[in-house]
């Protein structure tokens, strides 16, 4: 159980009882109706009166999320590093051998701010990388830039093999390609924005969606090189079996 729905479920149950005690002191739907059930179950009353404080003041239900959140956590994190490991088998299947710390895994959530105050950005939450310190730049693109982006855009999985685009060196070749390809084919990047991302040419994206199906955030995959052997292999697989726990715990356990 999410945060949110606990939150939820202690609302709802604290708005029924008030509405029964609302009811009940104006007769609604009759006091015929309520002297009845009083008379049946002289006791009601009392324990309305004792949910309403219980549920107003304790929220037992966000209560017992809150406290089972950390041994949640820690299992979360313990499947997050299973996963991530089997990514590093395979990584370390790719010719030449990837750099240590090269392979990154990435969770990213849907946030409003103040400059996409309705569609919001997608914020990377969490990124693990076999490195002391998983330094990544700073990237926060909308829906429909970078690959990311346009794993939103679509709602779907995204595999983006960039080494394609290595032959761009210039500005002016980045625009004379993007113009002939569409924008699609540079991930409606702009040059200052592929120039910030350009080195990672290997990209694996899954959507995480909530029980509607609607895009939420998602999961990211990427390395230096090493396309074919990475998509060849359950990286994900693997990725979307991750995405599913998020969808349940909305993101309160990464």
């Amino acid at each position: 159980m999410g945060r949110r729905t606990a939150k939820a479920y202690d609302k709802l149950i604290l708005m029924a009882a008030g509405i029964a005690l609302a009811g009940k002191a104006n007769g609604v739907p009759s006091t015929q109706f309520w002297n009845s059930i009083v008379t049946a179950q002289p006791y009601v009353p009392l324990g309305l009166l004792v949910v309403v404080g219980l549920f107003g003041a304790l929220s037992p239900f966000e209560w017992w999320q809150a406290r089972s959140l950390p041994d949640q956590k820690t299992t979360m994190r313990r499947r997050i590093l299973t996963s991530f490991g089997r990514m590093l088998e395979v990584g370390g299947q790719v010719e030449p051998p990837l750099r240590t710390g090269d392979l990154a895994l990435h969770f990213w959530k849907v946030q409003r701010t103040w400059r996409h105050p309705v569609s919001g950005v997608l914020r990377r939450l969490s990124t693990y990388r076999m490195s002391s310190s998983p330094q990544t730049r700073a990237f926060a693109p909308p829906k429909g830039v970078g690959a990311v982006g346009l794993c939103w855009l679509h709602n779907r999985e995204v595999k983006i093999d960039a080494a394609g685009l290595d032959a761009i060196t210039t500005q002016a070749e980045f625009d004379t390609y993007r113009a002939e390809h569409g924008a699609e084919a540079v991930m409606n990047l702009d040059w200052a924005e592929f120039e910030l991302v350009r080195h990672r040419k290997a990209l694996f994206v899954v959507p995480i969606r909530n029980s509607q199906s609607r895009f939420i955030g998602c999961i990211s995959l990427d390395a230096e090189r090493g396309f074919s052997t990475l998509d060849e292999s359950d990286v994900v697989e693997e990725m979307n079996a991750l995405s599913m726990s998020m969808s349940r715990d909305e993101f309160d356990l990464v």
